[in-house]
């Protein structure tokens, strides 16, 4: 739990000392789909939508910018390869207004089980590719903590608390970018194949080359067994 308070601190301390750097904030409701299938192979579909509310300058009066961004479909399959390991691979099809974005995705995830906590570790890759624009990829590192509100395991209709802490490298036409993300949210379990989660999405960037960027995203998830 040190290295993710001492992230939100960086993130705080970063945008206090950029007060002119941009900001964003909007909504990003998801319906995430999980299907078991044979042999430890699961099929995950996912629809996310993403819609601005305002937008502007930390140093200038707010200014209402309310539209939908764009609507991302993926799907993802992903097989154990140990008793905590998972292989995963998938594709995602961005729709926008000024166009469609493709993008590839592989990923590698290792799960550890405290007796308070859940901890999960994220490393992915991925590709995009869209019309007028050069190729981006991106490399990724992603830690979880998933806690419990009550006992030592989540149960039918009980709390949970989750934290992701990811990092971001892209490379895009020769040009390097970072990206920190901070997700804390609150998950509710309905029973073992239906929970919902609500939380406050921080990304930071643009800061290694110019005024820092931050956006503010409110996810609500929706996560449903098959």
């Amino acid at each position: 739990m040190k290295v993710t308070a001492a992230t939100i601190l960086f993130l705080l301390a970063s945008v206090s000392l950029r007060a002119q750097g941009l900001f964003q904030f909007g909504l990003l409701p998801s319906l995430n789909l999980n299907q078991k299938l044979n042999k430890g192979w699961r099929l995950n579909y996912r629809v996310e939508s993403r819609l601005s509310g305002a937008e502007g300058k930390f140093s200038e009066p707010l200014v209402s910018d309310a539209r939908h961004e764009l609507t991302d479909l993926s799907v993802i399959g992903s097989r154990k390869v140990g008793l905590n390991n998972t292989l995963a691979a998938g594709y995602l099809l961005r729709l926008e207004q000024s166009g469609v974005t493709q993008r590839t995705i592989q990923q590698y995830t290792l799960v550890s089980g405290y007796n308070a906590f859940r901890l999960a570790q994220r490393f992915s890759t991925d590709q995009t590719f869209s019309k007028g624009e050069a190729a981006e990829f991106r490399l990724r590192y992603r830690l979880s903590f998933d806690i419990p509100l009550n006992g030592q395991e989540v149960d039918d209709r009980e709390f949970y608390l989750k934290i992701n802490n990811e990092y971001l490298n892209s490379l895009q036409g020769g040009t390097y970018g970072l990206e920190v993300r901070v997700v804390p949210s609150l998950g509710f379990a309905f029973n073992d194949n239906s929970k919902i989660e609500l939380g406050i999405d921080y990304r930071l960037s643009e800061f290694l080359k110019g005024p820092a960027e931050s956006v503010f995203w409110l996810p609500l998830t929706w996560f449903i067994g098959l």
